[in-house]
């Protein structure tokens, strides 16, 4: 049987933004070299450099829910196609700043426009497709963003050997050209309406119907008129992710640190790491999650957490390449799992006029972890050495995989919890 199969029913309008998708991630090449152009161009210090990164990090964690609420007020497509555009123009400025103040600014500003584009984009997958579709929907969105990852930084670092001014130009080229194919390419406005109740599986569904009868299918989502910040449901379920992020944001962090300083193993042993992350993304990810489709979120979401606890605890027992390359796999089977499937339980919780707000509280959460990962786990390197640092992320594993177990389980009075 064909296991791409699934995405055969996918509507024209998801191909379409994985095209969109696609070209502007194959243009990702700011970022990876920005602390590069900075020290060697500019001759900026290397801890100013990072201050960089910082502010970016910053503008995005304040974005996300500013651009969940203009999603839902504007519109996804029109959001998305303005901060496509938007960033490529301000890409084309940042070499004509030469000023570190300056460079701040712009900086804080492409991350605004930049990061902008994500809420609008879950957002938009989510309305386009039915429940059932939505994983492998997902799965399809993060199949574009990986494949444009390993190319992107790939083409940068062959510009950078000749200017890296044309990192710039070839970033904001991709962007604009992105936002085109949205503004060009794309048939009309399209919606499947997504806002009838939700149950945790097939069985649950069955005996409410036979409980309450057919007149229950045509019940308000449960979370209308609830803002995403005032979503128990909601709120839990971030609880039980963020665990689950802090540990994932070490790969960046340090990983590099681990692989380099304490198990002596080249620089370049790094790189191996993404390319085997992102070959088993690029190949098993739409089929993975086409197959699991039918699973309930609660078993989603617990085995992808248990996996990554697994994946990055077990860090602490690898010696060397096998090791890491097994610890590796598993984790990543982990992200393959948890990604889409958080994405899916996240437009499900989210009433379909609220699908913006909610999705920007979702993508919050990441910068969130993307911010203090970093700190929290080299902190514990230092301080503490490398085994507790990767006790610590089985257990913050751990701690995600037990919540996220409890994610539809009813209580006596058969309420769900945290609902």
């Amino acid at each position: 049987m064909n296991p791409w199969r699934g995405l055969r029913g996918l509507p024209r309008e998801i191909w379409i933004l994985f095209a969109a998708t696609l070209v502007n991630r194959c243009g990702t090449m700011v970022l990876p070299f920005l602390v590069l152009y900075l020290t060697r161009v500019l001759a900026i210090s290397v801890s100013h450099a990072a201050l960089a990164l910082t502010v970016y990090g910053v503008g995005a964690l304040l974005t996300m829910p500013i651009a969940g609420r203009l999603t839902d007020q504007l519109g996804a497509l029109l959001v998305m196609r303005w901060s496509l555009l938007l960033s490529g123009f301000v890409l084309f400025l940042f070499p004509l700043a030469h000023h570190f103040a300056a460079i701040l600014a712009i900086t804080f500003v492409f991350a605004i426009l930049n990061e902008s584009v994500r809420p609008p984009s879950l957002a938009l997958v989510s309305d386009l497709v039915t429940p059932e579709q939505r994983k492998q929907a997902f799965a399809l969105s993060r199949l574009a963003v990986n494949l444009g990852m390993s190319l992107g930084p790939a083409i940068g670092g062959i510009l950078a050997v000749y200017s890296f001014r044309f990192l710039f130009f070839a970033d904001g080229a991709t962007s604009i050209l992105a936002g085109l194919v949205l503004a060009f390419a794309w048939p009309g406005t399209r919606r499947v309406a997504t806002s009838e109740p939700q149950w945790e599986d097939a069985e649950d569904l069955g005996r409410e119907i036979e409980a309450e009868g057919p007149a229950l299918l045509a019940a308000p989502h449960p979370a209308a008129d609830l803002r995403a910040f005032r979503n128990r449901r909601m709120l839990y379920f971030l609880a039980a992710l963020i665990p689950t992020q802090l540990v994932f944001f070490q790969l960046t962090s340090t990983l590099p640190v681990f692989l380099v300083r304490y198990l002596k193993l080249p620089e370049s042993f790094y790189g191996t790491v993404f390319t085997l992350n992102t070959l088993m993304i690029v190949a098993l990810e739409v089929p993975l999650n086409n197959s699991t489709a039918h699973w309930s979120h609660r078993r989603t979401l617990t085995l992808g957490a248990l996996l990554y606890a697994i994946g990055f605890g077990s860090f602490a027992l690898a010696k060397g390449p096998a090791g890491i390359f097994a610890s590796v796999a598993v984790w990543t089977f982990g992200e393959m799992i948890l990604m889409p499937g958080s994405a899916a339980y996240a437009a499900e919780i989210a009433p379909a006029g609220r699908r913006g707000e909610y999705m920007g509280l979702y993508t919050m959460s990441f910068s969130f972890a993307f911010s203090v990962a970093p700190w929290l786990g080299a902190m514990l390197l230092e301080s503490r050495g490398p085994q507790m640092l990767w006790g610590a992320a089985l257990i913050s594993g751990c701690v995600s995989t037990l919540l996220m177990s409890r994610i539809g389980v009813k209580t006596k009075g058969a309420a769900e919890v945290p609902r």
